[in-house]
């Protein structure tokens, strides 16, 4: 009998990948999608045939009981968060209502229903905010720098509550920053290889950011999703840190993005303070090495090569949508 997994998010960056790794392997895949006038299934398009989604919401308790009570999975994978940082100051209140309270929503229904599922909970490195210490490790103190970090520490901790008090299999992950061609264009790193593409097809002269000093730990979203699955798979539960272990600065990002198209990036970025976070989280380097023995994890695309493969992305979309464009104007009327 295959296994049935359900992912929260699953019309995300992570939630799409994880859902191709789990078909590979055999899973019924079902996705939990709230309600939408216009659904954004982009990056699961070509999995809808696959998969099935079924409408709930974080901020709803009931529809995650019946989710649960009428799937009967034996995982589950909670990706779905209002993840993007900056956007949190602006609404923090709704950011703890989905990361924070959501979270422990999902966990009281799994309480509920079955205590035998296995439960996926995506913490993240923002978690660490003002780093006490170099590299950030799972013993390293949080010091959330934003609503969104201090909504994750919560539903880190009610996660491990959840584990120690219900005897839950609970886990999180303590992921640091991944990215892919599937990310938001609001991340900036999405960011910058779509300002990158732009520049190079004569669509844009400059690209605007922030602090270019700020330094992450960015990996490959198609790696961090094999860690997931392997955090479920282990005979107890605990939590991990996911990361390359490299940290590149803002800077780096959009050198390296420019020069894959064989520009000068000084000639072609401006920095705006209106781009600024309020509380900036400086430096972010991860630890990983619990999970590199524990999970046999590493990663295995270098920062370069998915720097160079977001912006040949980019250019390859914004090439066809330019296509299209023409072919419209250009049809007879």
């Amino acid at each position: 009998m295959s296994k049935r997994a359900v992912i929260t998010g699953i019309s995300g960056q992570d939630g799409s990948y994880l859902a191709e790794l789990l078909l590979e392997k055999g899973y019924e895949v079902v996705g939990v999608v709230r309600r939408l006038s216009a659904p954004n299934h982009w990056r699961i398009e070509h999995l809808l045939d696959r998969i099935e989604l079924r409408p709930a919401d974080l901020l709803d308790q009931l529809s995650l009981i019946k989710v649960i009570e009428d799937v009967r999975p034996h995982e589950v994978y909670n990706l779905a968060a209002m993840s993007f940082v900056p956007a949190s100051w602006e609404q923090p209140l709704l950011t703890g209502e989905y990361n924070a309270q959501g979270v422990t929503r999902m966990l009281e229904a799994i309480r509920q229903v079955d205590t035998s599922i296995r439960f996926y909970q995506a913490s993240s490195s923002e978690m660490f905010g003002k780093v006490r210490e170099t590299p950030q490790s799972e013993t390293t103190p949080f010091y959330p720098r934003s609503p969104y970090g201090v909504s994750k520490v919560f539903a880190h901790y009610i996660t491990v509550n959840y584990r120690e008090s219900y005897d839950l299999f609970a886990v999180s992950g303590i992921l640091f920053n991944h990215e892919s061609p599937r990310r938001g264009l609001e991340f900036v790193t999405r960011k910058v290889s779509d300002g990158v593409a732009r520049v190079k097809l004569g669509l844009a002269d400059t690209l605007a950011l922030g602090n270019l000093e700020a330094h992450r730990d960015w990996g490959f979203a198609g790696d961090y999703v094999r860690a997931m699955w392997s955090m479920l798979q282990r005979d107890a539960p605990d939590d991990y840190v996911i990361s390359t272990g490299i940290s590149h600065s803002v800077r780096d990002l959009v050198r390296i993005a420019f020069s894959h198209i064989g520009l000068d990036w000084h000639n072609y970025v401006e920095t705006k303070p209106s781009l600024l976070r309020p509380a900036e989280v400086e430096h972010l380097i991860g630890d990983s090495t619990k999970a590199r023995e524990a999970l046999d994890w590493s990663p295995t695309i270098d920062f370069d090569h998915l720097v160079g493969k977001m912006v040949d992305s980019d250019l390859q979309r914004l090439q066809d949508s330019h296509q299209v464009d023409s072919e419209v104007t250009a049809a007879p009327r």
